[in-house]
């Protein structure tokens, strides 16, 4: 599994959100958290089903992954023009025509819901759920505030509520957790809600980052046929995703790429 980012910023749950951490350096989320499970057949024990790439994969696809983060605190900030969303991103992707997956929050769609809707509403892309809060489902996850035990299903459910709330369509069961961190306890959680969790084998480095080149460079190293690359759709704390967007979709396909959702990646 590729390196683990915090989506983008930590903030509280009530009150006026904390400074956003400091952008965590590339590495593996601690072993101890994490539970490696590339399938998408049914989860041992009950567990969610993990999906982190299509291994093994002759045809070169590759599916660009967008999250759209914002904590369930963050409603001041986004009231003082702190901007979670990205439009010149979405005009972009669709200038290029690149079919893509949004990991969208449900604090997300409550702040954005008439782009939310326009999103939900687009057949070039997919809504997936990266939880209400974008709080964390283990500890030691990037700063990020966590989510009780007994919360998380609720957590997942409250996201996709939101997504019916704004008129959302085009909603797959997927989910990311936030911080890609994740353990067994929290696999078994959110097994009733029926989703699959995605992770990713290619990490962009465009949270938090200032040059689009070394982004796309990241990108483009990384790459292999039937990969997932993570990416972020809020211009606060990734503010050069579309500029590295514009490098990457074009090399890609001189490369013989296909850009793909991740639902055609599980087929």
């Amino acid at each position: 599994m590729g390196a683990v980012l915090v989506g983008c910023s930590a903030g509280s749950g009530s009150g006026s959100a904390p400074p956003a951490p400091a952008a965590p350096k590339p590495g593996k989320p601690p072993a101890e958290k994490v539970r490696k499970a590339p399938t998408v057949a049914p989860g041992p024990g009950g567990l969610t089903p993990v999906f982190e790439r299509a291994a093994k994969r002759a045809e070169k696809t590759v599916a660009l992954t967008f999250d759209a983060d914002m904590t369930a605190g963050q409603g001041p900030r986004a009231a003082r023009d702190e901007h979670f969303d990205n439009p010149a991103l979405i005009a972009s992707l669709r200038r290029l025509r690149v079919p893509s997956t949004i990991f969208m929050t449900g604090r997300w769609a409550d702040q954005y819901p008439d782009q939310a809707k326009a999103l939900g509403g687009d057949p070039l892309f997919e809504i997936a759920n990266h939880s209400y809060s974008h709080y964390a489902f283990t500890s030691s996850c990037y700063g990020l505030p966590v989510v009780d035990r007994s919360a998380m299903r609720a957590d997942v459910d409250r996201a996709f509520a939101a997504f019916r709330k704004a008129g959302v369509r085009h909603v797959v069961p997927y989910f990311r957790f936030p911080g890609g961190c994740y353990d067994d306890e929290a696999l078994r959680a959110i097994a009733p809600t029926k989703v699959t969790a995605v992770q990713w084998d290619v990490v962009s480095g465009d949270a938090f980052a200032t040059d689009a080149d070394a982004v796309a460079e990241q990108v483009l190293a990384g790459v292999r046929p039937g990969s997932l690359v993570v990416m972020h759709c809020t211009r606060s704390a990734a503010p050069v995703t579309e500029p590295a967007v514009r490098r990457i979709v074009p090399e890609l396909r001189r490369r013989g790429y296909r850009l793909v959702k991740v639902s055609d990646l599980m087929r």
